[in-house]
């Protein structure tokens, strides 16, 4: 059966899959966005603002993450998804304190550390200021892109800020006051911004203390947006709001976000927690997982002796290969029934779990 863990980072959940031994079959390391979206609903699926694949590394990293949106499309990054894939990892494998991690994602090698108190300390690397590779329209003004942007009834003054993907960040005096929705439904998808935009309303409580309601791309409205708190903290620097150290408040708590002396990398530390490990009923699987057995539907699962060799790799299989992994899968599949599955993948589970309370990590 397909094993998962659900993590979230204040409020910011997903759903990881564990798969960097190269055992996930291409329907899930590709994924269709239709299936992302079914497992993400919270009253027909599982639940979740998005999926997190731990992948193998493709250069120099210990491993690759892709993450997907709740709506199935594709991030380049996530701060709370990454933070979350580093939990994961570290309840996993045991890792302790001053472990770090290199994860290789669109956004480029981002290194998240384990700290003693269990939160992720993560150089995000330095933010995008240039117009074209956050990217936006608006103009450079001394260093950000920044300007107004104009809907339907109001203009409002923005600026925005790349972390590897993209932000526009709104100041305004008080948060309770917008039409939250119309404006950041507006914002993710305004000519500004070709590939759309998280959007992040920000006010200033004190040159130390942020606070931003998040509306983010492919998601609407979250509890936290780690590379948002990430931009805003840059955002409010270069436009003298803000220190560049400061506490910055989310819906589901706060980030301590750092871009010592305005250069170089952006440092955000936060939390990260697992809430609980499951397996994906049939009906939840990918249509390309299932195979016809004297007339039932199972999926392939990946304790099978079949993993196939190099799934979720980017390097076709030899189709000798594939045609011997398929038969190896039949064969499980005809002498395990699908009780002895889920005996297999609950024994897992519980072992999973058992060792990280052991460990008394978070």
């Amino acid at each position: 059966m397909l094993q998962f863990s659900k993590y979230h980072g204040l409020g910011n959940d997903f759903l990881i899959l564990e798969g960097r031994q190269g055992q996930l079959p291409s329907a899930i390391t590709d994924p269709d966005p239709a299936w992302v979206r079914q497992v993400c609903d919270r009253r027909f699926g599982i639940g979740g603002d998005g999926v997190i694949l731990a992948l193998p590394p493709q250069a120099e990293g210990d491993l690759r993450m892709r993450i997907f949106n709740a709506d199935g499309s594709e991030a380049e990054m996530c701060g709370n998804g990454i933070r979350c894939l580093a939990r994961f990892l570290a309840d996993s494998d045991g890792n302790e304190p001053g472990f770090r991690w290199s994860i290789e994602t669109p956004a480029g090698l981002i290194r998240p550390e384990l700290k003693d108190d269990g939160q992720l300390l993560v150089d995000m690397g330095p933010p995008f200021l240039e117009p074209e590779t956050v990217p936006t329209t608006l103009p450079s003004v001394d260093g950000l892109p920044r300007g107004e942007a104009e809907l339907s009834e109001t203009r409002l003054s923005v600026a925005a800020v790349g972390m590897g993907n993209p932000h526009v960040v709104v100041p305004v005096d008080d948060l309770d006051a917008i039409p939250f929705d119309a404006w950041g439904a507006a914002l993710e998808v305004h000519p500004l911004f070709p590939a759309k935009t998280n959007v992040h309303f920000l006010r200033v409580h004190s040159r130390d203390r942020l606070e931003i309601r998040v509306w983010e791309r492919g998601a609407g409205p979250t509890l936290a947006c780690g590379t948002g708190a990430c931009a805003t903290l840059v955002a409010a620097v270069l436009l003298g709001l803000s220190d560049d150290h400061a506490e910055v408040m989310l819906p589901g708590g706060p980030l301590q976000i750092a871009w010592p002396d305005q250069r170089g990398s952006v440092l955000m530390t936060g939390p990260a927690v697992a809430l609980f490990d499951g397996v994906f009923s049939p009906e939840l699987m990918p249509d390309g997982l299932y195979i016809s057995q004297e007339g039932t539907h199972e999926p392939v699962v990946s304790e099978a002796p079949s993993a196939t060799p190099n799934a979720g790799s980017d390097q076709p299989l030899d189709p000798e290969v594939e045609a011997a992994s398929q038969k190896q899968v039949q064969a499980f599949l005809e002498s395990t029934s699908l009780d002895s599955m889920l005996q297999l993948a609950s024994e897992s589970l519980e072992q999973r779990t058992r060792a990280r309370f052991e460990r008394g990590n978070p």
